[in-house]
């Protein structure tokens, strides 16, 4: 995260509790659980092997979501 902020990038951190509610809609759900609906959301043949690869995809998904309700709330509050 240091590197990406260094460079100039922006950067994000999301509590893993906020992650699984994005993917699964449970804050709760188990690693299995995460990889399932990962396969499901991004249309997989099966889930990712790796929960690493899980978690990374699941990550991914979470910041679009979060982006995208931001855009939505700026958007409503500048009218």
């Amino acid at each position: 995260m240091l590197a990406a902020s260094s460079a100039g990038l922006a950067v994000a951190e999301y509590a893993p509790l906020s992650i699984k509610s994005a993917v699964v809609g449970y804050g709760r759900a188990d690693k299995e659980q995460v990889q399932h609906m990962i396969a499901r959301l991004l249309n997989l043949a099966a889930p990712p092997d790796s929960p690493d690869a899980a978690d990374a995809l699941a990550i991914a998904i979470c910041h679009l979501h979060t982006a995208a309700s931001l855009r939505r709330q700026q958007a409503v509050a500048s009218h």
